[in-house]
């Protein structure tokens, strides 16, 4: 049923929790604002970091890309590779790939910063594009990013579906009209799956093959 398979990265395809969050608390202490422990920060996972630094650190404005500077600074450095890829994840791109099915990576991380990180994990082989945001704040929107890659490679959105861990690629592939997984293993919770309301809902790597190929038994593990 599904040709055309998008990827989210972070919280989907790797564990990216102390390279993030390592990130945030380096920029926080540059700019002088107390820094919680790592396991606070983990609602900046998967959003795109200027949301995160508005919602929870009311920085707007030019205090706002500064602490995105900072955040690049450690992250360039040290952070992208403080990751992690879930087991599971390599023999379902291996077997999707053996299946003639294509892959993409649709994530709101620059795509600066996502293609090194597939390339060291040994992952960008399987992906006929890697793309994200732009380094100059543009195309952050997860919405933006899916339609980005339909477009380039002229895809049937019947043939489409986005998988991600977060409601902001449910809800993107929403508004590109395409099919959805929603998966628990990252750093959405269930409440906020279920709220974004994903074609469908699985809870480990294991199912997420069953559920691609259309292996009914195994839709809505939730």
């Amino acid at each position: 049923m599904y040709q055309h398979i998008l990827f989210d990265l972070d919280g989907t395809l790797t564990d990216p929790y102390m390279g993030i969050t390592n990130s945030i608390i380096y920029s926080l202490q540059k700019l002088n604002i107390e820094a919680p422990d790592n396991a606070a920060l983990i609602p900046f996972i998967g959003p795109p970091l200027h949301e995160s630094y508005e919602t929870f650190y009311q920085l707007s404005g030019d205090i706002n890309a500064e602490a995105i500077k900072l955040y690049r600074e450690y992250f360039s450095d040290k952070g992208m590779f403080e990751n992690e890829v879930y087991p599971g994840i390599p023999l379902l791109l291996q077997a999707l790939k053996s299946m003639d099915k294509k892959l993409y990576i649709a994530t709101s991380k620059p795509t600066y910063f996502a293609v090194p990180i597939l390339e060291h994990f040994n992952l960008a082989h399987y992906f006929e594009s890697i793309t994200g945001s732009e380094l100059d704040g543009t195309r952050t929107n997860k919405a933006e990013v899916i339609q980005h890659v339909i477009d380039t490679h002229g895809l049937n959105r019947d043939e489409c579906i986005m998988i991600g861990d977060r409601k902001h690629d449910i809800i993107g592939g929403q508004k590109n009209n395409i099919d959805t997984i929603g998966v628990l293993y990252g750093y959405g919770d269930a409440d906020e799956i279920r709220q974004a309301q994903p074609t469908y809902t699985i809870a480990t790597v294991d199912y997420l093959l069953d559920a691609i190929t259309n292996d009914t038994q195994y839709f809505d593990y939730i």
